[in-house]
């Protein structure tokens, strides 16, 4: 029944193509977002092998959810930049590695990566806000996950009273 609506609505064509005049840009910020959220699988990955000390466990078992959850961020990226018929990147965002390993420099970084993921999905927002429904939908979901990560770290980072 759904493939028949999507059929429908787009006069039987089976690819959805963006009809947009910035739809370039909208892919380009698309790309972007599959590279960063990718270097966060890198990123945490990393993080989780580096933890060392009494809180290991928890922060370790954290880090690799970061891990699993970025990965699952750059497959919907994926899949939206193939929805609309076009090619996903092959590329990772920059990786900087610090050599500062302890808890609170490697959550000051997180803080950073988590920080450039929801200002990408503003800024896809702003491409597509009033003219792709799924791509709004798709950009505030997403947006409110990376603001609830940064809450998360922020929240890691806060010295007890």
């Amino acid at each position: 029944m759904l493939i028949i609506m999507i059929r429908v609505l787009n006069n039987g064509d089976n690819n959805m193509e963006l009809q947009l005049e910035n739809k370039q840009e909208i892919i380009d910020q698309l790309n972007k977002i599959l590279e960063l959220e990718m270097s966060g699988v890198v990123r945490y990955t990393h993080y989780s092998l580096m933890i060392i000390g009494h809180n290991r466990i928890p922060i370790v078992s954290w880090m690799q959810s970061q891990a699993s959850e970025s990965l699952t961020h750059a497959t919907a990226a994926g899949e939206m930049i193939t929805h609309f018929g076009e090619h996903p990147s092959l590329k990772i965002a920059d990786l900087n590695e610090t050599y500062q390993h302890n808890i609170n420099d490697i959550l000051i970084e997180s803080l950073e990566h988590e920080k450039k993921a929801v200002s990408a999905y503003y800024e896809l927002l702003k491409l597509v806000n009033g003219k792709s429904i799924i791509l709004e939908e798709y950009a505030r979901k997403l947006i409110v996950e990376e603001e609830t990560h940064i809450g998360e770290v922020e929240k890691m980072l806060r010295k007890p009273a």
